[in-house]
């Protein structure tokens, strides 16, 4: 809606990484801005803003800010409460240091520990380290990990290279990843087996679907029908709610009918052949040779360990 100012990144953190006895000078800058469409709750009789107060819940009383304590719950209404005074004693040294403890290969990492990313650019001075640094990572194809503080929070990092500069992921702690191995649902391998001729029809089907990574491509197209509905809205004018779709009641059709309708539909639609009469694709660069650049992380399974209880 209306004009989209723009609005220069500005820098979240300061510090520096630490890898051996070299310093590099550095600046934290988030790297995605949620496009969240985000509403307010109203009142529908006078739209006025609903405020959200904090009450106690047996007495229904509104309960100031200075009672409030935390307190971990052991059992259905009982709590172990936590003094002030007994958090701030843990809290991690503020040391302003990016702590590099190591360097791993890119494909050992599992994408699944990865969090929220970020970027890092040289501060004062730092131009030269920052470059070496991001060049030398991206000649041996591997990542540091490494810890630091931030917002009173230590956080498990890796830095990795990303052209030409230096991408910080935030990563979950091992203990925190759930082991797929305690789903029930998941099919065992020996207890699912699929045919030959309904396997080669899958890889057909999703060599006739693979395409370049396009990230441009890809939309947020509910945000934008949301967008779309509000400058509507705002503009007077009534909208028209269509009546929800009714359940289609048919028959699924069986597996190798829905593999052999989607081949089909992908050759009508694009004249694309089967893997098997396709040239195979040129092999490109490794990354890791080129300067600058960062490898892609193969898929794999996480670790079996069960993870331990969260305090």
């Amino acid at each position: 809606m209306g004009k989209t100012h723009l609005v220069m990144p500005r820098a979240i953190w300061t510090g520096a990484i630490s890898f051996g006895l070299v310093t590099v000078p550095v600046k934290l800058y988030a790297a995605v801005q949620s496009k969240t469409v985000k509403f307010n709750q109203l009142d529908s009789t006078d739209h006025s803003r609903i405020a959200m107060k904090r009450t106690n819940a047996q007495t229904g009383e509104e309960v100031p800010y200075d009672r409030i304590v935390k307190g971990f719950e052991i059992a259905p209404d009982q709590y172990v409460v936590m003094e002030p005074g007994e958090l701030d004693a843990l809290d991690p040294k503020k040391t302003k240091t990016i702590d590099i403890e190591g360097f791993v290969e890119l494909d050992q990492v599992d994408p699944i520990y990865f969090d929220h990313p970020y970027y890092l650019v040289p501060g004062t001075g730092g131009a030269k380290p920052y470059r070496l640094l991001c060049d030398a990572m991206a000649e041996t194809g591997r990542v540091g990990i490494a810890k630091v503080v931030i917002r009173s929070k230590q956080q498990l990092v890796a830095l990795r290279p990303m052209g030409d500069v230096l991408a910080m992921s935030t990563m979950n702690f091992h203990d925190e990843i759930v082991d797929a191995g305690s789903l029930d649902e998941v099919p065992k391998a020996e207890d699912v087996e699929a045919q030959e001729r309904e396997l080669k029809m899958a890889t057909q089907l999703v060599d006739s679907l693979s395409e370049p990574w396009e990230p441009e491509k890809y939309a947020d197209t509910y945000r934008e029908e949301v967008l779309a509905i509000i400058e509507r809205k705002a503009a007077g004018e009534e909208i028209a709610v269509a009546p929800a779709a009714e359940a289609d009641d048919a028959p699924a059709p069986d597996l190798m009918s829905a593999l052999k309708a989607s081949l089909d539909a992908v050759r009508e639609r694009g004249g694309d052949t089967p893997a098997t009469s396709r040239k195979p694709a040129t092999k490109a660069e490794p990354p890791e040779k080129k300067a600058g650049a960062s490898r892609k992380p193969a898929a794999k399974k996480p670790a079996a360990k069960k993870p331990a209880a969260k305090k």
